[in-house]
């Protein structure tokens, strides 16, 4: 879980996850979207696939990079189990 929020607490990380939300990118369209280096980008790539909330595929030469769901549900469901356990 400290993965997970030390993931969602940059904000370049929580727009490459917005990108990835509307489709599949490869590591250079994320780049390109961003003004920082592709070793920065990397790194932000890095430690979101750490966190789990981004998988990627090797296509040829490139790597595409998809958002990984699963991750936000569990996180959804132990907010709501703590917010109800807090009620009690």
């Amino acid at each position: 879980m400290n993965l997970l929020f030390k993931a969602l607490n940059d904000s370049t990380r929580r727009e490459i996850l917005e990108l990835l939300g509307k489709k599949d990118l490869s590591a250079g369209e994320i780049a390109e979207r961003f003004d920082l280096s592709k070793p920065s980008i990397s790194h932000h790539l890095d430690i979101l696939k750490q966190a789990g909330l981004v998988e990627s595929v090797k296509k040829g030469q490139f790597i595409y990079y998809s958002l990984n769901t699963t991750v936000f549900d569990e996180l959804v469901k132990w907010i709501f189990a703590f917010r109800q356990n807090k009620k009690k």
